[in-house]
C-alpha cells in the first residue's frame, strides 16, 4: 500500500532506477519469497545500471562519433583482413589504461572510421572521455581559434580527452602552422592519453605531407628528435 508514495519520493530524490524497480516488484506475485536484503539489492542494482546507462549516453553525446558503431556491429567476415584476436584485445580497453595509440590504415571504403568509432564506443562504455574529430576540420578550427581567443581552450579540451579519434590523417600537405598545432596536441597527450588515427596512407608514408628536414608529427615514422617520442624528422624525399 505504501509503494505509490514511496515511488514518488524516489523520483523526487532522482532515484528513478530504484523507483521503476520498486514499481516492478509490486507487480511480481512471488516477490515476497525474497528477503528484504535481496529485494533491496535488486533496487540498488537497478539504480546503478540506470545511472551507468545515463552516464554512458552523455559520454557518447560529447564524443560526437561520426558513426554509431558498436563492438557488436563489427563483421569479422568482411574481407579487410581484420585480426579478430587483436581487435578482441583492444576491446578490453587495456591500451587506454596504458596510454597507447591505435593506427588504422587502409584504402577508402575498408571501414577504418567504423572500426575507430567502435573502439571509441567501447571506451565510452568503460568510462573514458572520448572525442571524434576530422583532421581536415580540426586544423581550420584551431586556426580560427587564434583569432577569436578559443585556441588555448581547444588545446586544453584535446589534452584532457582520454581517447581522441583523429580521422582522415594525411589527406593533404600541412602548413607550418598546422604542424605546430599537431606538435602541441601530441606533446600534451604523450604518455598520458590515447589516440586513434585513421589514414588512407601506410604509416611509412605519413611524412610525405610534411616538408623534408622539418619537425613533423608522424607517430612512429623515421627517428625521434629532441627527446619527444611523438616528434619526428622527415628525411628528404628521393
Amino acid at each position: 500500500m505504501l509503494n505509490h508514495p514511496t515511488v514518488e519520493k524516489l523520483h523526487q530524490l532522482r532515484l528513478s532506477g530504484m523507483a521503476r524497480a520498486l514499481a516492478s516488484q509490486a507487480q511480481t506475485p512471488d516477490i515476497g519469497q525474497l528477503s528484504f536484503d535481496e529485494r533491496l539489492g535488486l533496487l540498488v542494482d537497478s539504480e546503478a545500471a540506470e545511472r551507468e546507462s545515463r552516464q554512458n549516453a552523455a559520454r557518447l553525446k560529447r564524443a560526437r562519433l561520426k558513426q554509431a558503431a558498436t563492438p557488436e556491429d563489427v563483421d569479422y567476415r568482411h574481407p579487410r583482413g581484420l585480426d579478430r584476436a587483436l581487435f578482441a584485445r583492444l576491446m578490453t580497453g587495456r591500451w587506454v589504461g596504458e596510454h597507447q595509440n591505435v593506427l588504422l590504415c587502409g584504402p577508402t571504403g575498408i571501414g577504418k572510421t567504423f572500426l575507430a568509432c567502435a573502439l571509441a564506443n567501447q571506451a565510452c562504455r568503460q568510462g573514458h572521455s572520448v572525442l571524434y574529430v576530422r583532421l581536415t576540420r580540426l586544423l581550420p578550427t584551431l586556426a580560427i581559434g587564434r583569432g577569436d581567443g578559443s585556441y588555448l581552450k581547444s588545446l586544453a579540451q584535446l589534452a584532457k580527452t582520454e581517447v581522441l579519434v583523429i580521422d582522415e590523417w594525411a589527406l593533404a600537405p600541412l602548413t607550418d602552422e598546422s604542424r605546430r598545432d599537431l606538435l602541441e596536441i601530441f606533446d600534451d597527450r604523450h604518455g598520458t592519453r590515447s589516440t586513434i588515427i585513421t589514414s588512407q596512407l601506410p604509416v611509412k608514408h605519413w611524412g610525405y605531407p610534411l616538408k623534408p628536414g622539418q619537425i613533423a608529427i608522424s607517430m612512429g615514422y623515421a627517428r625521434p628528435v629532441g627527446g619527444l617520442s611523438e616528434a619526428w624528422e622527415v628525411p628528404p624525399s628521393g
